[in-house]
């Protein structure tokens, strides 16, 4: 036993040599601008539009990168992430992304007011003062706009700003599936399944 360990341990300080001195993989850099600087990535300047001057889809489509050069993000971006990136750089924040008002209490008066584009709009409560309680998420919607926070009471309330008519709507056919999972009207809890005389 003695004789195996100190074996193990004399093997374990010899210093190995590899085989092969050398590693047989090689890096070479192949480039065409040999002797002149390659371009720069802001050489695509007159191509970007200003945020101004997007008026159709079109104009949300990166010119993309010139070649041999890696894109940036505004070269290269499309669509509503290109819209605003070319938005903050103006310093024009395009989805009102700062954060709800919570200098006070919503009351059913005068409710925290929450801007949405969709039909539904979820936003997370954290208690007055701000971080007295863990968030709790509450689903406002175009039906039911107002919704008051269970731990608090801190009340919300969703301003629909979107479009009155969505072509994109997929609520044609109310209760379509005969499920009643599409229920008219306030929302059923336990306490409507109470019988009549145990109220």
């Amino acid at each position: 036993m003695f004789l195996q360990r100190t074996a193990v341990t004399a093997a374990r300080r010899v210093a190995v040599s590899p085989i092969v001195k050398r590693s047989f993989a090689t890096t070479f850099v192949r480039s065409q601008w040999i002797g002149e600087a390659a371009p720069s990535s802001g050489s695509n300047e007159g191509k970007i539009k200003k945020f101004q001057d997007i008026k159709s889809e079109s104009d949300l489509i990166g010119p993309g990168a010139v070649p041999g050069t890696v894109p940036t993000d505004l070269e290269q971006a499309t669509g509503l992430e290109r819209l605003e990136i070319l938005g903050k750089m103006q310093g024009i924040d395009i989805f009102d992304m700062k954060p709800l008002d919570a200098s006070r209490k919503g009351t059913l008066d005068n409710p925290i007011v929450v801007k949405s584009f969709g039909d539904e709009q979820y936003a997370g409560c954290t208690g007055y003062p701000a971080d007295s309680h863990v968030t709790i998420w509450l689903t406002m919607s175009r039906d039911r706009p107002i919704e008051r926070c269970p731990e608090c009471g801190n009340v919300l309330k969703m301003e629909y700003v979107g479009p009155e008519e969505d072509p994109h709507a997929h609520d044609h056919h109310h209760d379509a599936h005969g499920d009643g999972a599409h229920y008219e009207g306030e929302p059923k809890t336990f306490a409507d399944f109470i019988k009549p005389e145990y109220r």
